[in-house]
């Protein structure tokens, strides 16, 4: 027999989780809720990604109903993008760009928690937004759904490295998130909620099949890839180098998205 009282808990407990998970990765406004757990937010990364996408492509959307040209629609959402993240993980690729800039692995971490941004990070900064404008402006159909799929599998891309490789200082914003992502369980949820996304491509439109194919395969691929690179050239991770996993593979994603 079904316990409502304890599902009526669970699902609560869901959604304040969810909750702290949208004030910690966004700067949506929410009004003070009190009793906010943030040691588990990492799990719900990716479903945060996919409403990130959605506000974008709605805003893609809208922007295209008033007849505002591509190019200067994406720009609008590309800017809308950092708006909403607050500018936390294309920071974090920033922080991470100038950190490898640096000849002494020792004193590469170091730079990288230096809050002044050199030249390295100016240029990481600029070439992953050049990409991402650039992509989104040569992709004309399911826009929407393609960036929801960006933000998702970066997102998962997160959940790789905090699960996959050590975190390399005792404390921090991300430190806490091993909590989150203790084992490899921990990441098929979100794996599979972002394989229903395609497959929702794939139902709307039977045409776009090999897409939906593509995008599970790239998806998987690059957010498995990228935090693997990172942890190859630093020996593990940290908060910035999350960000910079977001970043990368949500902007090499749409790089590939653009050949299909």
């Amino acid at each position: 027999m079904i316990n409502f009282y304890q599902l009526w808990q669970f699902c609560q407990q869901q959604f304040l989780q969810i909750v702290a998970a949208i004030i910690f990765y966004t700067s949506i406004p929410f009004p003070f809720i009190s009793g906010l757990d943030f040691q588990k937010v990492a799990f719900f990364a990716p479903s945060i990604g996919l409403i990130i996408g959605a506000i974008l492509g709605l805003l893609d959307i809208a922007t295209s109903y008033v007849g505002i040209p591509v190019l200067t629609r994406t720009v609008l959402v590309v800017i809308t993008w950092i708006g909403i993240t607050g500018g936390l993980h294309l920071d974090g690729a920033m922080d991470t760009a100038d950190g490898l800039a640096v000849g002494d692995p020792e004193k590469r971490l170091q730079v990288m928690t230096d809050s002044a941004t050199g030249a390295f990070g100016a240029m990481v900064a600029i070439a992953i937004l050049l990409l991402k404008t650039a992509t989104l402006s040569d992709i004309s159909t399911n826009r929407c759904l393609l960036l929801m799929a960006a933000c998702g599998w970066g997102r998962w891309g997160q959940q790789v490295a905090i699960y996959n490789y050590i975190y390399l200082k005792p404390t921090g914003k991300g430190a806490f998130h091993k909590q989150a992502i203790q084992s490899y369980t921990d990441l098929l949820p979100s794996w599979f909620l972002l394989s229903s996304l395609s497959i929702l491509i794939w139902i709307i439109n039977p045409q776009d099949l090999l897409l939906s194919i593509v995008m599970v395969i790239a998806g998987s691929a690059i957010a498995l890839l990228v935090p693997a690179w990172f942890n190859y050239k630093l020996g593990g991770h940290t908060g910035d180098t999350y960000g910079a996993v977001v970043e990368w593979s949500e902007a090499l994603f749409l790089c590939v998205m653009t050949i299909f």
